[in-house]
């Protein structure tokens, strides 16, 4: 069973800094492109950044501030959040477009989400 696990959630100051970790574990054969989203209380879900091979995404919001990376050796992808805001407080998920086997198809998987809030 594959499973996403992030970690690194917490409470920090505004301005502060936190990382957060997903690490990808189970049996699986390929990782594709993964990403970070984000829900706070009566928002929609949204995408805060997306890295895939050679290229990087941001949302507007976050884009200059948050870095996204991976240590493919680790199955590991990384969100770098610096000079947090208190707009920043959600619920951050972990994603990953992935294959199982090598025949297998991509499928669309999910961590469970690691609390982030941001407050003085």
């Amino acid at each position: 069973q594959v499973q996403l696990v992030e970690s690194g959630g917490g409470l920090v100051q505004p301005g502060g800094s936190l990382r957060l970790s997903c690490a990808v574990s189970g049996s699986f054969f390929s990782i594709s492109d993964m990403g970070w989203y984000r829900q706070a209380p009566g928002k929609q879900r949204e995408l805060v950044a997306a890295i895939a091979s050679g290229s990087t995404n941001y949302a507007s919001s976050v884009k200059g501030r948050f870095t996204i990376s991976r240590d493919n050796s680790k199955n590991t992808v990384y969100l770098e959040m610096n000079s947090l805001k208190s707009e920043d407080t959600a619920v951050y998920y972990c994603n990953a477009e992935m294959r199982a086997t090598v025949w297998g198809r991509q499928m669309d998987y999910w961590g469970k989400g690691t609390l982030v809030t941001v407050s003085s």
